[in-house]
């Protein structure tokens, strides 16, 4: 037997506002994911996005300890296109999320942002310069 990458889990502060913010970005969360202490969302191609809070991690781990410094993970999500890596960046600082990196024309041919989760973790926007459709 060989393992399989499976999920993507995150360990979140709050689970409410992670929700909130993941939804934004088009993950389906089952209605009331918002009010348990581990929600998932399915993901294109069989991949799950898993959430875990820290009471949660806690209970099968006491001495766990979030991490220290700028950012925990990073999630990179493809947009269709330069557009809307800047529409969804915009959107995500009005509902009062940070933007690490404003939207730019990465010299590797990708228009390029970066903003932060609630719990400081980066969420990287990104579309191809070139007219190429999403994949």
């Amino acid at each position: 037997m060989t393992p399989r990458f499976d999920a993507i889990g995150l360990v979140v502060s709050d689970m409410a506002a992670s929700v909130a913010f993941y939804r934004r970005l088009g993950f389906d969360f089952p209605a009331g994911a918002e009010n348990e202490p581990h929600a998932e969302a399915q993901l294109p191609g069989g991949l799950r996005l898993l959430l875990d809070t820290e009471e949660t991690v806690r209970s099968f781990h006491p001495q766990w300890e979030p991490p220290g410094g700028s950012g925990r993970h990073s999630l990179a999500l493809r947009c269709d296109g330069p557009a809307e890596v800047d529409t969804v960046y915009e959107e995500l600082l009005a509902a009062g999320h940070h933007g690490e990196l404003k939207p730019w024309d990465a010299f590797w041919g990708q228009r390029y942002a970066s903003v932060h989760d609630p719990d400081g973790n980066g969420v990287d926007l990104f579309a191809p310069l070139a007219a190429t459709p999403a994949e």
